[in-house]
């Protein structure tokens, strides 16, 4: 009978945060048990006995990339305080943590979550790109003073930047060029 996958066992969080490097490393399109298990030093039994199936253990990872993303953009939208430091400056400090090179693997598993949301709405992808539009709509609220947080207008100034992010994300991952794709955010953070 396989384990709760709500249980949380020692060796299910070893063999999670082991598969999470490996989907780090390798993405999630495709994903095959068997090469994962043997490279995390697991079987596929095992995994399915410790997640209860394939499609859990892809929700179990996506909601792990998820947590590191929202750790990560937390920090960059809010350093050192709760003051609402406005969104140019949060577009800015995210932007900067978005362009490290050291990023780039949770970023591309991010995006591959994102894709396959859309297109599989049903199953372990169902509700990713919905849940990671909030997430970032709500740390970009927190950065925006309550006068401009409460209104239409800062809805619409707080998706546009998230906008001009993301397809500056999208664009940087595509094309390396981290040049260009700083110089518009910046510009795009003033207008």
């Amino acid at each position: 009978m396989p384990e709760n996958p709500t249980t949380v066992s020692p060796r299910r969080l070893e063999l999670l945060e082991a598969a999470y490097r490996y989907a780090l490393a390798h993405g999630l399109a495709g994903l095959s048990l068997r090469p994962m298990a043997a490279a995390i030093g697991s079987s596929p039994r095992v995994l399915i006995f410790l997640f209860g199936s394939k499609d859990a253990l892809v929700r179990a990872l996506l909601e792990r990339a998820r947590r590191d993303e929202l750790a990560l953009l937390d920090r960059a939208g809010q350093p050192g305080g709760t003051i609402p430091i406005g969104l140019s400056a949060a577009v800015e400090r995210l932007w900067s943590w978005l362009a490290t090179d050291e990023h780039r693997p949770l970023l591309r598993l991010w995006v591959e979550a994102y894709a396959r949301s859309l297109v599989e709405p049903d199953g372990a992808w169902a509700g990713f790109a919905r849940a990671t539009v909030d997430d970032w709509l709500k740390v970009l609220a927190a950065c925006q003073p309550a006068g401009e947080r409460d209104t239409a207008e800062g809805a619409a100034r707080r998706t546009l930047a998230l906008t001009v992010l993301r397809g500056a994300l999208l664009d940087l991952l595509a094309t390396g060029d981290a040049d260009r794709t700083t110089a518009a955010v910046r510009l795009a953070s003033v207008s």
